[in-house]
């Protein structure tokens, strides 16, 4: 595959299992570990835990909505920052554009972390493509995934962005239940049900289950397998990414 290939888990994943599972993802090749930033999870503290097990695995925060953890409170204290990406994004701001604008140009004064911005539609994907080093899209199918990736290469006009995709995984049949109570929890959410709307597709089709759908998302710079379990336990992680590491060599 062209695409690199991360792991991406809940924030809320506590330490111990993190610290666990991390030098075994790094072992495997993944790219990078991204957590995700939600109440009572701190991606921030994850990472660094993270950071104190691993010598190459990029650490990645997708993403810290900035409506409810503003970029001046952001402790990126203990963070490697040559592989560091700090993802961003606006949450539910009345302003989007502006906050994650202002949030960029301040994150840009205290580290040289590189910046990600989370971006549902085309005008921020645009502002990514100016302003950060790169957009972490969510829930698109793999043609939708390529339109995007298209526009971000034209809007960034020849600057380095990367272009990273979280798309929700499951690795053992009994996990199934799981992936659809989340496709169809984003099918009610509003921003994601009107861009689904938009874009012609429901959640459930943007999910991938084995090497096939691993493959077809080779149209972005890093595909970001974001695991789903039956329980999330240490034991049904460490299965997953062994199971999406031989879906990655298949693929090559």
């Amino acid at each position: 595959m062209r695409a690199a290939v991360s792991i991406g888990l809940m924030g809320s994943t506590d330490g111990t299992t993190l610290r666990a599972l991390a030098p075994r993802i790094e072992r495997l090749g993944f790219d990078a570990l991204w957590l995700n930033d939600v109440p009572g999870g701190d991606s921030l503290a994850g990472l660094r835990g993270v950071a104190g097990v691993t010598g190459r695995l990029r650490l990645a925060t997708g993403v810290i909505p900035l409506d409810r953890r503003p970029a001046a409170t952001l402790d990126l204290t203990g963070l490697p920052a040559d592989r560091t990406a700090i993802g961003i994004g606006s949450g539910r701001a009345p302003h989007p554009l502006g906050l994650v604008e202002a949030a960029v140009a301040s994150l840009r004064t205290v580290t040289d972390a590189a910046i990600v911005v989370g971006a549902l539609g085309p005008r921020m994907r645009r502002l990514a493509a100016e302003q950060a080093d790169g957009v972490l899209l969510n829930w698109l199918t793999p043609a939708a995934a390529e339109a995007a990736t298209a526009d971000l290469r034209q809007d960034s006009r020849g600057r380095p962005v990367r272009g990273a995709l979280y798309v929700r995984t499951i690795a053992e049949e009994a996990a199934r239940g799981a992936l659809e109570r989340e496709a169809t929890r984003y099918d009610t959410v509003p921003s994601y049900a009107a861009n689904f709307e938009r874009l012609g597709f429901r959640a459930i089709e943007a999910t991938i289950d084995d090497a096939a759908g691993l493959a077809r998302y080779d149209v972005v710079d890093e595909v970001v397998v974001r695991a789903i379990t039956p329980t999330g336990s240490l034991a049904e992680l460490e299965r997953f990414v062994e199971v999406v590491a031989g879906w990655r060599g298949s693929a090559s």
